[in-house]
Order: C-alpha cells, then structure tokens, then sequence
C-alpha cells in the first residue's frame, strides 16, 4: 500500500470523492422527483432511465474508489484527535462504502424482480442475474428505500463530523479532502 508523506489525500482520491459525493446527492434528488410524479409519464420514465444510469456509474466509480483506497493509505488524523473519534470515523467510513455498493446493487435487483431491464444509457445491456420475481419486488422495493435513507444519514453525520472538525476542532481533517 502506497504511503502519504503529506497530510492530505491525492488528486484521484479527492477527484473520486467530489464526484461520487455529488452523483449521490443528485441521484438521490431524482430519486425523490421521480417517485412524486403521479402515473406513468414520459419524464417519469425518463428520470427513472437516468436514476438508473447515475445508480450504475457511481457503483462503477465507487469500484474504482475502492480500488484506489486499497493500494493508497489515507492520510493519518490529526494527532489531536481522540482514539474514539478515529475508531468512529473508521467504522463511519467503511458503512458509507458498504452502502455506497449496497444502494445501486439493491436498486439493480429491485428493477430486475419488477421484470425490467437495465440498459445503460440506453445501449449497454446490463446482466439479467435474476427474472421477474414479483413477490421479491416490495421487499427490494423497501430494501433500496431504507438504503437510501441510511446512506442519507451518514453521509449526514460524515458532513457534520468534518464542519466539526473544521470550525470547532479547527483541525486538518476536511482540509484532507479539499481540492
């Protein structure tokens, strides 16, 4: 694993994190638009192609991002910082990758079980890894929303733990990430 002799991440690593952070926002908010439209419209349809295609490149990118992670170390916290905040940071970020994976999988198995196809921007044929299952459908249906809901809070809590530390530990923690 590749070491950090400064105090703060790479260009690939804060590249990665800004644009996976603002997909899931976006993503997100197009999620909550498109459930809000009432029937079956031709924009709703098309949110949902997009929602979709924004849910497979941030599972494409968060590969990548996690690729990155386990051949380049992060940069270490602040010595200042007590041994529980780190531990909680640790266990803080490894939620947020494991739901960064967990959401767009969940969504992935929750169109495949309503019968509908995935097909990246409308050219690229994603495997079909399970059929219709419509029994299967309200469960995913409520497993992709609770996801989003978790991610939602800790992405949260990860936002509020680095203003934290940047107004009132004044510490280098959110400078770590900065361009």
């Amino acid at each position: 694993m590749r070491q950090f002799s400064k105090k703060k991440y790479g260009g690939i690593a804060i590249l990665l994190h800004w644009l996976i952070a603002l997909m899931i926002i976006g993503t997100f908010t197009l999620g909550l638009v498109m459930v809000d439209i009432p029937g079956l419209t031709p924009a709703k349809l098309k949110y949902f192609s997009w929602h979709k295609w924004s849910g497979v490149t941030i599972l494409a990118l968060a590969c990548l991002r996690l690729l990155w992670r386990l051949t380049h170390a992060a940069p270490p916290y602040p010595s200042s910082m007590p041994r529980w905040q780190i531990g909680a940071a640790h266990l803080t970020h490894f939620l947020l990758y494991l739901l960064i994976f967990a959401v767009p999988l969940s969504g992935y198995f929750y169109t495949l079980s309503a019968g509908v196809p995935v097909v990246y921007f409308g050219i690229f044929p994603l495997p079909v890894v399970i059929g219709p299952h419509p029994e299967w459908k309200a469960a995913l249906k409520l497993t992709h929303y609770v996801l989003n809901m978790t991610l939602l809070a800790f992405v949260c809590l990860h936002v509020l733990a680095a203003l934290k530390h940047h107004f009132i530990d004044r510490d280098e923690v959110l400078k770590r990430m900065l361009p």
